[in-house]
Order: C-alpha cells, then sequence, then structure tokens
C-alpha cells in the first residue's frame, strides 16, 4: 500500500491509539538506547506519522475526543509533578523558588509579552494572553531531560519546582487576559467578569486543597482499603480537574496541583507505592500527549509563520529567559553558576501548546486575525526549545560543574574489611563511591582508607536530603545482616534499576522460616560467600586488582595467568561497573578495566617470575582521601550537602 492510500484510509481509534502507545514507548526507550533526548525523538515520530506522511491524523482518526484526553492528562501530570513537591525536596532552593514563582512569572508574563509584540508583530491583546502561557517551562519536558542530563540536586530542584508552579500560574494568567479581552471587545462589565474569575479562582485554590487533605485522611485512617488506593485517587483526582474546570477554564490546572503537593506532604504510608504508580502512568501520558501534538500539526498553518517567528524564538530564549530569571534570582545567594544555567533552560511544554490552541481559537472567533498565529509561534517555541534544550542542557550543566560526576559511582551499603578493599578497588578504577552504614565504628576503616562515607541509613530522610543521588548509579548492600541487604535492594531497586543493584550471598538455612523470597533483593555478584565469608577470606590474605585489558593482552590472557582468581566486575570505558558471577558475563574488550580478588601470594609469585609483559594492576587515583595527606570526606557532614 502506498502512502497516499494508507494516509486517505482513517485509522480506526483503537489502532490509533496502539500506535500512539507504540511510538511514544519506543521512542523513550530509543531514547534511552541511544542516550539522546526522549522528547526530541517523541516529537520527530508524531511529526513522520502526522504531516509528514498522513498516516495519523488525530482529528480524523481520533475525533472529538482528542481535547479533553489531552486536557486530563495534562491534569494527571500536574498533579504527579505535585506529588514530587515535598518540602524536603526543597531544601535549600526555597528562596530561589520563591522567586522564580512570585518574581519570575509576572516578570515572565511582560517581558514574553513584549517579545510577541515587538519580535513576531502581534498586537498587545493577543501579545498579553499568549505571554500569560510562556510563563510555563514545561514539567511534561523538564522531568525527562533531568532524568537524561544529571544534574546536581539545587539546580534540578530550581528547574524542576519552578515548572511544576509555574504551569498552572501560567494557564490562570492567560486566562486572566482572555477574560479582559473579551470585556473590551463585548457589552459585558467588567466588574462582574473579575468578580467571576477571582471567585474561580479561589474555589480552585480551596476544593484543590480539601481534595488533598481529605484523600489524606482518609487513607491514613485507613477508610480505603490498600487495594482500592490508586484507583481512588484517580477518582478523586479527575473529579478535582472536572469540578474546577467547569466553573472556571483552566483553573483544574491549578486545583490538582495543589492537590499533588498536599499528598505530598501528608507522610502517607502509602506513599511510595503511589508515586511510582502515577510515574509509571504519567511516562505512558508523556509520551501520548506529545505524539498527538506534533502528529495533529499542519504544516499549511506553519507555513504562515515568516522570519518574525525565528526573531521571537531567539529573543525569547537569549532575552526574555535571562532578563527573567536573572532579575528574579539577584541577590538570592543562589550561586552565579546556578542563575545562569536555569537562564538559559527554558524549554515549553505540552501545556503551551494545548492551551494557546485553545485560546488562538478564541481569539480568532472574536475578531483579532492574529489569534491565527498563536497556535503555530506556540509550536514552533515547543518543537525549539525542546531541540535546543534537549541536546545542551547536559553539556551546560558540565561546563558549568553543575552535572553529576562523570562516571556513575556506587553506593557500597556496609562498613567492613571486605566493603573497604572493595571501595578502594572501585576508586582505583576511576570510579566514585560511596560507603554507607548506621554505626560509626564499621566506617572506621573506610574513613582511613580515605574513602566517602555517609553514616546513617541509607534508606533515611536524612540520606535523601543529603546525598548527592544522581552521581550514583550502582548500589551494593553488604552488610552482615541479610533482612536489611534485601530490604535496601528491593527499595532502592525500582530507583536504580534493578540490573544496578546487587546483593551478596545470603547465609543459607535449612529451615523454611527463616528463607528469605527468592524474588526479593538484588542480583547476587562474585564469590558465592556470605559477607562474613569475604571478611575471611580478606584476613587470609586475598586482595583487590583493578587490571586493565587491551589488545595485546585480553581477558583470555588474564585469566590464563590468574586461574584462581574472582572476578567481581568490570568497568567499560566512562561507565560506571557492571558486577558479575561467571567469566562468560564479563564484555571484555580494550580499555575495560576488570575488578578481581586474587588468592594469597599470587602477586608475590608473579614478581618472582618477571614477566615484564604482564600489565600492572593500576595505581592508587590522586588525591584519594588521607592516601595523599587530606582528610577522608564524610557525607554525613552537613558541609557535604551540594
Amino acid at each position: 500500500m502506498s502512502v497516499e492510500n494508507a494516509a486517505a484510509e482513517a485509522m480506526t481509534p483503537i489502532m490509533a491509539f496502539a500506535l500512539v502507545g507504540a511510538l511514544g514507548v519506543g521512542s523513550q526507550w530509543l531514547a534511552w538506547r541511544l542516550r539522546l533526548p526522549a522528547i526530541v525523538l517523541m516529537l520527530a515520530a508524531g511529526l513522520i506519522v502526522g504531516p509528514a506522511t498522513g498516516i495519523f491524523d488525530p482529528s480524523r482518526d481520533i475525533g472529538p475526543l482528542m481535547s479533553p484526553m489531552i486536557s486530563v492528562a495534562v491534569a494527571i501530570i500536574l498533579f504527579e509533578g505535585g506529588m514530587t513537591l515535598n518540602k524536603r525536596s526543597l531544601s535549600d532552593a526555597a528562596t530561589g523558588v520563591r522567586r522564580l514563582v512570585f518574581i519570575g512569572a509576572p516578570l515572565g508574563w511582560l517581558t514574553s509579552a513584549i517579545a510577541l509584540h515587538y519580535a513576531a508583530g502581534l498586537d498587545w491583546e493577543t501579545s498579553a494572553v499568549f505571554g500569560g502561557i510562556m510563563i510555563v517551562t514545561g514539567p511534561t519536558v523538564i522531568a525527562p531531560l533531568l532524568r537524561t542530563a544529571r544534574l546536581q540536586k539545587r539546580p534540578a530542584n530550581l528547574l524542576q519546582w519552578e515548572a511544576i508552579l509555574n504551569d498552572p500560574i501560567g494557564a490562570l494568567a492567560a486566562v486572566l487576559a482572555f477574560e479582559f479581552v473579551v470585556v473590551r471587545h463585548s457589552a459585558a462589565e467588567a466588574d462582574g467578569a473579575t468578580m467571576g474569575f477571582i471567585m474561580g479562582l479561589g474555589f480552585a485554590i480551596v476544593f484543590g486543597l480539601a481534595c488533598g487533605f481529605g484523600i489524606a485522611l482518609a487513607f491514613r485512617r485507613a477508610y480505603v482499603p490498600e487495594y482500592m488506593k490508586v484507583p481512588v485517587l484517580f477518582t478523586v483526582l479527575l473529579g478535582c480537574f472536572a469540578v474546577s474546570e467547569t466553573l472556571l477554564h483552566e483553573s483544574g490546572l491549578l486545583a490538582v496541583t495543589l492537590m499533588g503537593v498536599v499528598v505530598a506532604n501528608a507522610k502517607l504510608q502509602s506513599y511510595e507505592e503511589l508515586r511510582r504508580f502515577k510515574e509509571h502512568a504519567t511516562i505512558l501520558l508523556v509520551s501520548g500527549v506529545f505524539i498527538l501534538l506534533a502528529a495533529n500539526l499542519d504544516f499549511d498553518t506553519l507555513a504562515r509563520l515568516d522570519w518574525t517567528a525565528l526573531l521571537f524564538i531567539l529573543s525569547v530564549i537569549l532575552i526574555a529567559r535571562p532578563l527573567t530569571v536573572m532579575t528574579s534570582l539577584a541577590f538570592s545567594g543562589v550561586p552565579m553558576k546556578e542563575r545562569v544555567l536555569v537562564a538559559l533552560t527554558g524549554p515549553r511544554g505540552v501545556v503551551l501548546v494545548a492551551v494557546a490552541g485553545l485560546f488562538g481559537e478564541r481569539l480568532q472567533s472574536m475578531g483579532l486575525e492574529d489569534g491565527a498565529l498563536v497556535g503555530p509561534l506556540a509550536f514552533a517555541l515547543v518543537a525549539a526549545t525542546v531541540v535546543l534544550h534537549g541536546f545542551t542542557l547536559g553539556p551546560l550543566a558540565r561546563a558549568l560543574g553543575l552535572s553529576g560526576s562523570g562516571a556513575a559511582g556506587v553506593i557500597v551499603v556496609g562498613g567492613s574489611r571486605w566493603t573497604t578493599a572493595l571501595g578502594e578497588a572501585i576508586d582505583r578504577a576511576g570510579v566514585p563511591v560511596l560507603v554507607a552504614d548506621p554505626n560509626h565504628v564499621n566506617l572506621r576503616l573506610a574513613r582511613t582508607a580515605g574513602l566517602p562515607t555517609f553514616m546513617g541509613d541509607i534508606l533515611s530522610e536524612a540520606a535523601e536530603d543529603r546525598l548527592e543521588w544522581v552521581g550514583y548509579q550502582t548500589v551494593v548492600a553488604a552488610t552482615d545482616n541479610d533482612a536489611y541487604n534485601t530490604l535496601v535492594a528491593t527499595d532502592l531497586g525500582p530507583e536504580f534499576g534493578r540490573n544496578q543493584t546487587y546483593q551478596v550471598q545470603r547465609e543459607k538455612s535449612e529451615i523454611a522460616n527463616y528463607t528469605l523470597p527468592t524474588t526479593l533483593g538484588g542480583m547476587q555478584f562474585g564469590p558465592e560467600k556470605t559477607r562474613r565469608a569475604l571478611d575471611d577470606m580478606i584476613e587470609e590474605g586475598w586482595t583487590f586488582r583493578v587490571t586493565k585489558l587491551s589488545e595485546e593482552f585480553t581477558f583470555e590472557d588474564w585469566r590464563g595467568r590468574r586461574p584462581d582468581a574472582h572476578v567481581i566486575g568490570f568497568v567499560p570505558a566512562g561507565e560506571g561497573p557492571i558486577f558479575v558471577r561467571k567469566d562468560e558475563q564479563v564484555k571484555a574488550s580494550a580499555g575495560v578495566q576488570l575488578i578481581s580478588m586474587l588468592p594469597p601470594g599470587t602477586l608475590e609469585g608473579e614478581a618472582s617470575k618477571k614477566r615484564p609483559h604482564l600489565p600492572e594492576d593500576l595505581p592508587d587515583r590522586a588525591g584519594a582521601g588521607e592516601r595523599n595527606g587530606k582528610a577522608p570526606k564524610d557525607q554525613n557532614d552537613h558541609t557535604a550537602k551540594s
């Protein structure tokens, strides 16, 4: 079938939904494999199947359901964003966030309206409405970008909080400006329109907070059974959005955001399960919405844009956004590097396109011809900022020193002789490592070796607040308590990935009552020995070594000369370590560093044989703690916070 015939045939709604899901999730997976911004691939996929080939036309294949679907999806996305905004995550970014909301939102409205009027050539009425929408920076875009760029905690919080809080504010600013335009072009009384806006806004705030507190109370007092909590949460969320939207258009976004913030700070026991489910739903919704919006684009409409559109986009990215952020954060205590990063990062997302298209049509129906340009300008701005920031945020953060460490680090849970030796080997391989233990005495060896440490429970709120989690991608649970190791690996598995969460061999018990389920815990690696047995190996003289493979010295050469050694893991060039149990799991190639345990006397025997061509094991890294006369870094110290 030719492309023309495919384009001429309408797709069934079921097939359309399947296509959107496949393209959205497929783009996210491909972006993960290629290490590219997912938003860019989703945008490209939507354009290819939509206006480029005509295979999928949302207006034709889905029909009038598309607009309410997008509205509900945006509401759920903002609610999930609100659920990430708890007081602990705000911490030292509170001042900057308040300024970006209370100063940045009005100032962004003004600068955006000026850019629209003087650069894009829109009249002041249309510029005022569209400028309000442009306050938003888009959590649907920020979240995937932060996941890829791996920023440090405070700049990431600044961008995330600003995006989520300013999204409903931008929509409401557009509503306010539109109401005044309606009054000017009709016989309606200004006082009545203003009073209606204030009442609708006040109801949205009160109703959103009431829904949040009601859900928290019901869950805390067990009025809702565990298996019904997610369905009840979704039902209340949709009801909160629908009721607020009925009274004042776009106020539902504010209501559901406030509801999410209340739930996030209610300290519910089921919070983690609710949050993870919402995250999974949001990934699907973000993918679907971007595919729908891109596929629904009309190239003929975009063709109406001329060089003024490019001037408008450049003025927003290079003038309006930096001026707004730098003014808002002036004298705030936020470091200049972080101000520059936030000022040069302002991607727009789903809310901007959806709301702009709606108000553009309404302005056009009122006789304002510029309203026809609002939708195309919005999509052009979203496409430009998504592509630009998708490829520049990571490099910009690294240039400013605000990204996580180059090589993804390892958190070793449990202080002992064996974990200290493992940490030193990981450190020699050029990978950041952190040793954590609730017992201060257990960390003595690690601190003496100059390794960074954290005294406390790795699952505690203190660890969540103080550690720069973005710098780590692997967890090794290696305490002498199998139950605790299993708990750590099970709890952190969803965050780090099951394939990056490891634990040492469990104690074997003949009594079924004491055997932990095999479905819980992390992946096992290294010698099939318990933590106590591994400590005994260190006592017997086993040593950790790091060996770099090359074309001349392959893994087979290494194994031939060290048949009794245990391979613990390997470190590919520029990546974090991968721990293994068997030789065949090692992806050995030139440049890979092997981390292994050698039996007692191996090194002395090799030295006596004097093999000049045997690669030397890697020396200690320069600057590693007390080995170079520096005090060890303790992550439990408040000064270690970013």
